[in-house]
């Protein structure tokens, strides 16, 4: 069973990147949240990776960071009508932090702004997979450059994720509005109000 993988980037795409090592090329699947962090071709990566293994094939899915590779399972193995590709677009559109906290706090709205997921299957989500996220795992916005986490009170996600919301309907993308506001957040104090993050935001 392949669990991670680290080695030289030969190819790279948005959803796709070509890892050598061990003088062999693994083509593996990956969602635009990891491909915004990895090196340029030519550089050292290390993936976490899932793997679906079928008779006739074998497929890798990669991720930066544990985490994330531990919710993308999640998805695929516990909730009904997800399947690997359905969660890399999931994963490609908000951020795990995100997704966690709006599933911990039962957001349908936010959860239904990902393409390919309707009402009834952001509350599928929520049912299935809110007593298997725990707090510990959810109250926290990760930086894109840093390891460091910030904790994420009730205020904060409210804010945070009104802040998403209003960019979306701004006409940002769901994954560029996610990530505008994690990185304006890493600016701002703690008990910053949702217009002063989205003003951050758009600097």
């Amino acid at each position: 069973m392949i669990v991670k993988i680290i080695g030289t980037i030969l190819e790279q795409s948005p959803l796709t990147v070509v890892i050598e090592t061990g003088g062999l090329g693994y083509e593996v699947n990956i969602p635009l949240s990891t491909a915004e962090k990895l090196p340029n071709v030519g550089n050292e990566c290390s993936l976490f990776i899932h793997a679906v293994y079928r008779e006739d094939s074998a497929v890798l899915y990669g991720f930066i960071s544990r985490s994330d590779r531990d919710f993308f399972q999640l998805l695929v193995e516990k909730v009904s009508g997800i399947g690997p590709k359905i969660g890399i677009s999931i994963l490609s559109r908000m951020s795990v932090e995100l997704l966690q906290n709006a599933i911990i706090c039962s957001d349908i709205s936010l959860l239904s702004k990902c393409p390919g997921i309707g009402k009834k299957t952001a509350e599928r989500l929520v049912v299935e997979l809110k007593d298997k996220i725990g707090y510990q795992d959810a109250n926290y916005i990760q930086s894109n450059d840093s390891a460091a986490a910030t904790p994420l009170s009730d205020r904060n996600y409210s804010n945070f994720k009104d802040a998403v919301s209003s960019l979306i309907a701004l006409g940002y993308k769901p994954a560029d509005s996610d990530k505008l506001i994690r990185r304006a957040l890493e600016e701002l104090s703690a008990d910053a109000s949702t217009e002063e993050i989205i003003r951050m935001a758009l600097r």
